[in-house]
């Protein structure tokens, strides 16, 4: 954690202590994180931790540096945490599916957003994969996590539904190729985030994440069989692995804000946020 303390031992005159204070407001302005012009320009990278749900608020939208520990997890154990959420949700009340809204499966001070499913089969309704304009209203002091692009690769979707051929079966394969597999499906082009029409800065250099090695719930109606892969029965599976880009916003200020998410031409995902007050 970058933290800028200081301590006046002592006074040297009236002189001393101006031009002290001019060179702290001098290194202020030239801080990645120092000053409400620089926010304005442009989304910002914030210090390691959780930030108190009023400081971030007066500060207005921000994103937390991928590098911080976020309410005791890293971005990497939180895009673990994300696809736990999804896994979780049977598909006739999932949010991205668009059944549901985005409060389903929510807890605890981080909220997860995301891209479009899509069902598949002859009774599944027409659908446009990667595309949604959707509405959510978030309790105050929540952190919201989402990703703009991922891809996971699990125990039950080798070798049939992952890399397929290029993998050995999976209980003679390793975590590490699961990582291989899934980064090579991620999309690297085209990616952008904006919060109220400012944009998430240095995407591609900063905000990829590789989960830690995590395991899942599925419900019987569950998100693999209906996007295609499976059958798949209810229940917990183990290893699974996630790459891709994630970006957790501090707790948003009261009022209506605008996400807009984009993939090249896989991904474009609106959503109108309404914070309470």
């Amino acid at each position: 954690m970058n933290r800028s303390n200081l301590s006046w031992r002592s006074y040297f005159g009236s002189a001393l202590v101006l031009g002290g204070i001019v060179l702290v407001l001098a290194m202020l302005g030239a801080s990645p994180t120092g000053t409400r012009a620089q926010e304005n320009r442009g989304l910002v990278g914030r210090t390691p931790g959780a930030l108190p749900a009023t400081a971030a608020e007066r500060r207005g939208p921000e994103v937390i540096a991928p590098e911080s520990v976020v309410f005791g997890r890293s971005y990497g154990e939180w895009s673990a945490a994300w696809w736990q959420w999804a896994f979780s949700i049977p598909v006739a009340s999932h949010p991205l599916f668009d059944n549901a809204d985005c409060s389903v499966g929510q807890s605890g001070p981080v909220w997860f957003l995301g891209g479009k499913f899509c069902a598949t089969g002859p009774n599944a309704p027409p659908c446009t994969p990667g595309a949604a304009t959707r509405s959510c209203a978030l309790p105050r002091g929540i952190a919201v996590f989402f990703p703009i692009t991922n891809v996971e690769d699990s125990a039950p979707e080798e070798p049939n539904f992952g890399c397929g051929d290029s993998l050995s079966p999976l209980l003679a394969g390793t975590i590490a190729e699961m990582r291989q597999c899934a980064a090579s499906f991620v999309n690297t082009t085209g990616l952008s985030a904006t919060i109220d029409g400012s944009p998430v800065p240095h995407l591609r250099e900063r905000f990829r994440v590789q989960s830690s090695a995590f395991g899942f719930t599925l419900p019987e109606d569950n998100l693999l069989n209906a996007i295609g892969e499976g059958p798949f029965a209810q229940g917990t599976y183990f290893p699974s692995v996630d790459d891709g880009f994630y970006v957790m916003l501090a707790p948003l200020p009261a009022g209506s804000h605008v996400l807009h998410i984009q993939a090249g031409t896989s991904q474009d995902i609106t959503y109108d946020l309404e914070v309470s007050k």
